[in-house]
């Protein structure tokens, strides 16, 4: 697997691979209409053009196919962490996770914070991560639960 800085082209399977991941979620987690207000149907391939080409996501690339991208904002917000449905469960978030610390104490970055989805939020805590304040989001007329977490970077150890 390759990790690699955002292209341009990469957009549209970006937005499907967003889309594809938030409706492979569980029910139990989210409705239906909650997973639809999260991921409209179909996704709108404009906005993430725009999207991608301002927040220039890192990329996880398996035998030339995108499976996985985080977005590392310059405060140490990550915005999005989204691995492909079927490549799900097999290192990828973690790898993804990886990179962004590593790019985040290259910057000077103390800490990430994210607004993790249910599922997200056991990964996340799995990484250290600690549970700060509980979300309710209103989201095209759906009220979604996310958890602001936050980890620390320790920036005066090795990368």
């Amino acid at each position: 697997m390759l990790i690699r800085n955002y292209h341009p082209d990469d957009a549209a399977k970006l937005a499907t691979l967003f889309h594809d991941a938030v409706h492979a979620i569980s029910s139990d987690d989210y409705t239906d209409a909650e997973r639809e207000a999260w991921a409209p149907t179909p996704p709108d391939y404009d906005f993430w053009q725009l999207r991608c080409n301002t927040k220039r996501p890192f990329v996880a690339e398996n035998k030339g196919k995108l499976v996985g991208f985080i977005e590392l904002e310059e405060d140490g917000h990550i915005d999005c962490l989204y691995v492909a449905p079927l490549f799900q469960g097999q290192g990828i978030a973690s790898a993804l996770l990886t990179y962004a610390r590593r790019m985040a104490k290259e910057r000077n970055i103390g800490s990430l914070y994210v607004e993790a989805s249910k599922p997200a939020k056991h990964f996340f805590e799995s990484e250290g991560f600690l549970l700060t304040q509980v979300n309710k989001v209103t989201l095209r007329g759906e009220t979604l639960i996310n958890y602001t977490m936050v980890g620390q970077i320790e920036l005066n150890s090795p990368a």
